[in-house]
């Protein structure tokens, strides 16, 4: 049967996952806004005032943050448009990236509560 070698994940598994992925997330995004603010606010999908927060956070807010029981980032795979555009293959390859910042650009930038 398909789920024999399937190993269930703990809750304290779980967690210490989402804390690897929310320390990721948010130093790759800290480092995107500081090599280029603008740029790296359309790649994330965030407002200036999120950048902002993001880009100045202490070491200690960013661990602190990091260790949320949530995952803090946002995949944008509820959006079939974009994630069919991200997929496709073939076709017109050289006008694919430009087709997906379109379609992203058109959302709405992510704010912190």
């Amino acid at each position: 049967m398909f789920t024999e070698g399937l190993k269930i994940m703990s809750d304290g598994e779980a967690q210490g996952f989402i804390r690897e992925v929310n320390l990721s997330y948010i130093m790759l995004a800290q480092r995107m806004l500081r090599e280029d603010r603008l740029v790296g606010m359309f790649r994330l999908g965030l407002s200036a005032q999120s950048a902002e927060l993001l880009a100045t956070l202490t070491l200690a807010q960013t661990v602190k943050l990091a260790a949320s029981d949530h995952v803090l980032c946002q995949c944008r795979f509820d959006d079939h448009t974009i994630l069919s555009t991200l997929t496709q293959s073939g076709g017109h390859v050289d006008v694919a990236p430009a087709h997906t910042a379109i379609l992203l650009a058109s959302q709405k930038a992510a704010q912190f509560v």
